[in-house]
C-alpha cells in the first residue's frame, strides 16, 4: 500500500513539474478589470484545448501549460473583440497582460462552442461532451459531473444549493412540474449544451423589477443531428430473481422542430425502477408559481389522502410500475406557444417491516409491530398551457392541470400489545388547478401584472379496520390491548372482533387573485404596489361507526379526555377570506439591493358545524412586514438576508370536532376554536461560484419562531399504545434553527466536495394541560471525492454520517443515534465498446452506542455496444447483488423513537437490449 501511495505521489509531482503557470490580467481599454472573461489555450499541434480558465474580479487568469510548447491563446468577452495570440512556453512560468476593446459585433461565438464552461450574464453554459467519458446514458449521468450541480437523494437537481424548478429543451418546457422525467429519460448522446439559467424569470417584463435570485432553470441545447428527426431509445429486458420473473419495456422517443415538439415516454417493469412516485404525482404540475413575492398568508388545503407508502427499491419488497407519458409543444407563430402533457401511472407494490416503537410518554407501553402492506395506485394527469405574447408589452398565460386517482391499500398488522389487526383504505380523489396571468407594460415606467388561480379538490377516503377481541376478559387487568381504547371510544365490546369503518368527504374550493403594479423610479429603484384576495371554502363530512357481527351499525359514544362532547360524525364548513394590499420598494446602492415592504391584511373566517348548531366567526387585521437585502460582491459571489412575518391558517381537518380514525392506534378529534399561528422567519444565504480557482461555496442559515403554533395534544390510553388526540394552540413559542453548507472544488480531473447541516428544533409535547419541552438536534456531514476523466475509468468515494440527539424533559436520558453511510461508485468506458458501472454502499445504524442494524447494497452493470454511435446495446444488470434482505432507519418524533426494519427488493439480475434511434 505504501508503494502504491509513493508511486501516486511521484507521478503527480512529475506531472506538476512538467508544467508551468501562464498568468496575467485582462482589462478593458481604459484599464478596468474584466471579470469572467473566457481564456483558453489551444495546442497548435494536437489542435485541441489544452487548458482553460476565467478571470476573477480583478481580471486575473491562470492556466497550467506544458513546457516548451506553442499554444494559441484566445480571450473572449461578450461585447469585446476577441484576442488571439500565439504563446511559446519554456521551462519557467510566464506572465502577460491583455487589453480588450469594445466591438459592436457579438464576440466569442467560436470560443464558447469550444470551452467546457462559459458564463454569459446570469447563464452558465456547460459543453456536455467535455464532461462525458462514454459511460453516460441519461441526462442525470452528465449533470452529476458538472461543477456546482448536484442531484439530491430525492432525485431533484440543485444548482448552487437551489432546487431547479423546470427543465427546458431548446427553450420548450419538458413536462412542467417535475425535473426527474427529464433527467432519467433524455439520452445523454442528444445533449450538446447545458445552460444553467440563474435569476430565472419566465416573464421578461418582470426580470428587471424583481429579485429572482432563488429561481433556477435549466435549458438543454440539442445537438444539430437530433433536430427535425426522431431520436431516443427503446429498451427491452428480462431476468430472474428468487421469487419472480423479471420484465422491462421502456420506449423513450423525442421529436423536435422549431415549431413542434413531441415526447413519448413509456415504462413497464417489475424491477423497482420508479421514475415518478405517488408523491411526485400528487404535486406534479399543480402548484401555483407566483411571479411576485408571496403576500405573507399561508392557508393549508385539507388533505384527506390515505396513508400510502412512497415505494422505491430500498423500502419495498415488490414493485410493479406502468407509465405512459406524452408531452407536446406547438408554436404556430412567434406570438403563440401551446403546450401540455398527458400522463398515466400505475403502481402496485408491497412492503414488509418490523417496527420497534419506544414511546416518550411514560404511560404508553413500548411496542413491536410487524406489518405487511399491499397497495395499488392509478393516476391520470393532464395539462394544457398557452402563452400569448402580442408584443414585448403584452403577455397572456393560461394553464389548466388536472389529476385523477384511484388508490387502494391493505395492511396486515401484528402488534405485541394489540394483537392481530387488518386495515383497508381506498380513495378516488381528483384535483383541477387553473392559472391565468396577464402582464402589461404601460410606457417606460409602468408594468401591471394580474394573476388569478383557482383550485378545485375533492377527496373521498374510506377506512376499514378489524382488531381481534376476547369479550370474556374486557374488565380484567390483563385484558386485550385494545379493550381500554374501545371503552374510551365507546365501542360495543361483545363481539370477537372490533370492526371499525369510516367514510370521509373533503372538498376544497379556493380562488387567489392579485394585481401588482410596478412603477420604475429610475434605473436603480422601483415601487411595487400589490392588492389581492384569497377566498377559500372547505367542506368536511365524515362518519365513524362500528359494524357488529349481525350486520348492524353501532354508533360509538366516545368520552375522550380533553375533547368536550365528542361525536362520531362531522358536518363542517370552513370559510376563509383575506383581502390585502401592500407596498415594496426596491433600490440598488453600490453592491447592495434593498427591498423593504409590508402588506396589510383583513382576515375573515367562519366555522360552521353540525348543520349550524355550532358557529364561530373571527375578523381581524394584521400588518406583515418583510425585508430583503442582497450584497452582490462579485458577479459570482453574493450574500442575501431576508426577514418575513407570516400568518398561517389551519385546514378544516383540524377544527372538525367529530372523531376521525387516522389508523388503528390513532384517533383524532378537532378543536372548534383554534387560532391562527404567526411565523417570524430570518434567513441568510451565501453563494460563491468561482471559476477562476474552480471552487464553489454555498451556505444557508435560517431561524423560525412560531407563535400560537397548532400542535397535537396526545392522550395515551392505559394498557395500550392507542392515542386519542386533539389540537391546541401551543402556549409556548416553538423555535427552529437550521444551517447548511457545501464546499466544492475541482482540481484538473478531481472533483471534491465537503458538506454538512445542523438542525435544531425546540417544541412542546402536550398531554392534557401540561407541555413537555422537547429538543431535537440533527447533524449531518458528508464528503466526496471523485474523478472525471474522459478517457479513463472514474471512481467516486462518498461518506455520510448523521447524528441525532433528542432531549425530552420526560425521559431519564437523551436518545442518541448515529448513522454511518460510506459508498463507492465506479464507471468505465473501455475499448470504445464496453461500459462497466458499479455502486456499493454500506449503512450502519446505532442507538446510544449499540448497533441496531447494518446492511450493504451493491448494484452493477455491464454493457456492450460496438462503438459510441452503434444502434444496438446489450446490458447485463444486477441489483442488490449481495442479496441484502432488509434495511433499517431511525425516526425520532415528539411521540416516540422508532427503529424501522424494512424488507427490500431481493437480488435481481436481468439482460437488456437497447436500440438507439
Amino acid at each position: 500500500m505504501k508503494k502504491i501511495l509513493f508511486i501516486a505521489v511521484f507521478m503527480t509531482a512529475a506531472v506538476a513539474s512538467a508544467q508551468i503557470e501562464y498568468t496575467g490580467i485582462v482589462k478593458d481599454s481604459v484599464g478596468n478589470p474584466l471579470e469572467m472573461a473566457n481564456v483558453i489555450a489551444i495546442d497548435t499541434v494536437a489542435k485541441k484545448i489544452a487548458s482553460y480558465g476565467f478571470t476573477d474580479s480583478k481580471g486575473n487568469f491562470k492556466l497550467e501549460l506544458n513546457r516548451n510548447t506553442t499554444y494559441n491563446v484566445k480571450i473572449s468577452y461578450i461585447g469585446f473583440k476577441e484576442i488571439s495570440a500565439f504563446v511559446k512556453t519554456n521551462t519557467s512560468n510566464k506572465r502577460e497582460n491583455f487589453a480588450m476593446y469594445e466591438d459592436n459585433m457579438l464576440a466569442g461565438i467560436e470560443i464558447i462552442s469550444k470551452m467546457p464552461i462559459t458564463i454569459s450574464g446570469d447563464t452558465i453554459i456547460y459543453n456536455a461532451d467535455s464532461f462525458k467519458n462514454g459511460s453516460e446514458r441519461k441526462l442525470e449521468d452528465v449533470l452529476k459531473k458538472l461543477p456546482g450541480v448536484e442531484i439530491n437523494a430525492a432525485g431533484q437537481i440543485e444548482v448552487e444549493g437551489k432546487a431547479v424548478e423546470k427543465i427546458l429543451i431548446d427553450g420548450k418546457e419538458f413536462f412542467s412540474g417535475d425535473t426527474k422525467l427529464a433527467t432519467k429519460n433524455i439520452p445523454s448522446s442528444a445533449v450538446d449544451k447545458i445552460q444553467i439559467l440563474r435569476n430565472y424569470s419566465n416573464v421578461s417584463q418582470l426580470s428587471g423589477v424583481q429579485n429572482n435570485q432563488d429561481r433556477v432553470a435549466i435549458n438543454i441545447k440539442l445537438k444539430e443531428g437530433k433536430k427535425n428527426f426522431w431520436f431516443g431509445d427503446i429498451t427491452l429486458g428480462a431476468g430472474n430473481s428468487t421469487d419472480t420473473e423479471l420484465y422491462l419495456f421502456q420506449p423513450k422517443l423525442f421529436y423536435y422542430t422549431p415549431k413542434f415538439t413531441l415526447n413519448v415516454i413509456g415504462d413497464v417493469n417489475n424491477i423497482g425502477d420508479v421514475v415518478l412516485s405517488r408523491r411526485d404525482l400528487r404535486s406534479f404540475g399543480g402548484n401555483f408559481q407566483s411571479q411576485s413575492p408571496s403576500n405573507g398568508t399561508n392557508i393549508s388545503i385539507a388533505d384527506g389522502g390515505i396513508g400510502f407508502l412512497n415505494a422505491n427499491a430500498r423500502n419495498a419488497n415488490k414493485i410493479e410500475t406502468k407509465l405512459s407519458a406524452f408531452n407536446y409543444s406547438y408554436s404556430p407563430n412567434k406570438k403563440l406557444d401551446l403546450s401540455g402533457f398527458l400522463i398515466w401511472s400505475g403502481n402496485t407494490n408491497g412492503q414488509k417491516s418490523n417496527n420497534t416503537i419506544n414511546y416518550n410518554d411514560i404511560d404508553a407501553e413500548d411496542d413491536f409491530v410487524q406489518n405487511t402492506t399491499d397497495q395499488t395506485s392509478n393516476t391520470g394527469l393532464f395539462r394544457f398551457s398557452t402563452v400569448y405574447k402580442k408584443d414585448f408589452n403584452n403577455q397572456l398565460n393560461y394553464d389548466v392541470t388536472g389529476r385523477f386517482s384511484n388508490e387502494f391499500r391493505e395492511d396486515a398488522v401484528n402488534s405485541r400489545v394489540l394483537g392481530a389487526i387488518s386495515e383497508r383504505e381506498g380513495a378516488t380523489p381528483f384535483k383541477i388547478n387553473q392559472n391565468l396571468s396577464y402582464f402589461y407594460t404601460l410606457g417606460e415606467k409602468s408594468i401591471f401584472a394580474l394573476e388569478v388561480q383557482h383550485l378545485l379538490q375533492d377527496e373521498d377516503p374510506f377506512y376499514i379496520a378489524s382488531l381481534e377481541n376476547d369479550p370474556s376478559n374486557n374488565e380484567a387487568e390483563d385484558n386485550d390491548g385494545f379493550d381500554d381504547a374501545a371503552a374510551t371510544l365507546g365501542l360495543n365490546r361483545s363481539n370477537p372482533f372490533y370492526n371499525l369503518q369510516q367514510d370521509r368527504k373533503i372538498q376544497s374550493n379556493q380562488l387567489d387573485a392579485k394585481l401588482d403594479y410596478y412603477y420604475i423610479l429610475n434605473q436603480k429603484s422601483n415601487l411595487n404596489f400589490v392588492a389581492g384576495t384569497i377566498r377559500s371554502t372547505q367542506n368536511f363530512d365524515s362518519r365513524f361507526f362500528q359494524l357488529l357481527d349481525n350486520g348492524d351499525e353501532f354508533n360509538p359514544n366516545p368520552t375522550i379526555a380533553g375533547i368536550s362532547d365528542p361525536k362520531t360524525t362531522n358536518d363542517t364548513n370552513y370559510n376563509f377570506t383575506d383581502i390585502y394590499g401592500g407596498l415594496r420598494y426596491r433600490v440598488k446602492s453600490g453592491i447592495f439591493t434593498f427591498t423593504p415592504g409590508f402588506t396589510m391584511h383583513s382576515y375573515m373566517t367562519n366555522n360552521t358545524q353540525y348543520g349550524g348548531l355550532e358557529y364561530l366567526e373571527s375578523n381581524f387585521t394584521q400588518l406583515l412586514p418583510e425585508f430583503e437585502v442582497i450584497a452582490q460582491f462579485k458577479r459570482s459571489q453574493s450574500l442575501t438576508m431576508t426577514y418575513k412575518q407570516e400568518v398561517n391558517f389551519i385546514d378544516v381537518n383540524k377544527i372538525a370536532r367529530g372523531i376521525v380514525a387516522n389508523s388503528y392506534n390513532s384517533f383524532f378529534a378537532g378543536n372548534f376554536d383554534l387560532n391562527n399561528a404567526s411565523f417570524h422567519n430570518v434567513a441568510l444565504r451565501y453563494s460563491s461560484f468561482n471559476l477562476f480557482n474552480a471552487s464553489n461555496v454555498f451556505a444557508r442559515v435560517s431561524y423560525r419562531k412560531t407563535i400560537d403554533q397548532v400542535v397535537n395534544n396526545f392522550n395515551f390510553i392505559r394498557n395500550s399504545v392507542v392515542a386519542t388526540t386533539t389540537s391546541l394552540n401551543s402556549p409556548e413559542d416553538n423555535e427552529t434553527f437550521s444551517a447548511f453548507g457545501r464546499v466544492g472544488k475541482t482540481i484538473k480531473k478531481i472533483k471534491m466536495s465537503l458538506g454538512g447541516s445542523f438542525n435544531y428544533n425546540k417544541n412542546y409535547r402536550f398531554r392534557g394541560a401540561g407541555g413537555i419541552e422537547n429538543k431535537i438536534y440533527n447533524q449531518n456531514f458528508n464528503t466526496s471525492i471523485g474523478t472525471n476523466f474522459t478517457k479513463a475509468p472514474n471512481v467516486s468515494l462518498r461518506y455520510n454520517v448523521s447524528f441525532t440527539n433528542q432531549q425530552d424533559a420526560s425521559l431519564p436520558i437523551d436518545i442518541k443515534s448515529i448513522v454511518h453511510a460510506p459508498s463507492i461508485n465506479f464507471d468505465a468506458y473501455v475499448w470504445d465498446s464496453l461500459t462497466i458501472t458499479s455502486d456499493f454502499s454500506f449503512n450502519e445504524v446505532r442507538q446510544n452506542g449499540s448497533v441496531q442494524n447494518s446492511y450493504k447494497i451493491w448494484d452493477a452493470k455491464l454493457a456492450y455496444r460496438k462503438d459510441r454511435d452503434a444502434k444496438w446495446e446489450y446490458e447485463l444488470v444486477g441489483s442488490n447483488l449481495l442479496a441484502t434482505g432488509s434495511r433499517a432507519s431511525v425516526n425520532q418524533s415528539n411521540i416516540s423513537f422508532n427503529i424501522n426494519e424494512t424488507f427490500i427488493l431481493p437480488r435481481f439480475v436481468s439482460l437488456r437490449v437497447r436500440y438507439q434511434l
